[in-house]
């Protein structure tokens, strides 16, 4: 019996680490202060990949996918019923927590899920 309960807490430990070390996106959460912070600072990147300007650029939601640093999947409102999915790449700390617009998606709704891209 107690070496059932060393397996099982093997299994545990090891589906842990891998939750841990990510790949999926995680659920779909409300934008924060920082999220809106880091869409600041890549509108200048995100208007130069769409090839227009944007006078409202405001983050709605996100999702996360945590890798070699974190995949930021961002839904913001860019005016009327326009809006944009930023997929934007942050360096771990030890990398300086650089920031990165990996892709953008558009036009899109606000019905619409964020996805991978």
């Amino acid at each position: 019996m107690s070496q059932f309960f060393l397996q099982f807490g093997t299994l545990l430990c090891i589906a842990t680490v891998i939750m841990a070390l990510g790949g999926g996106l995680s659920k779909v959460k409300e934008a924060t202060a920082e999220v809106q912070q880091i869409c600041d600072e890549m509108k200048p990147h995100a208007e130069q990949k769409a090839g227009r300007k944007f006078d409202i650029f405001t983050a709605k939601s996100y999702k996360t996918q945590v890798v070699a640093g974190t995949n930021y999947f961002i839904k913001v409102h860019v005016g009327g019923d326009d809006f944009v999915h930023l997929r934007i790449y942050k360096t771990l700390p030890h990398d300086g927590e650089k920031l990165a617009l990996r892709g953008i998606q558009t036009p899109k709704a606000h019905q619409d899920p964020i996805e991978y891209f």
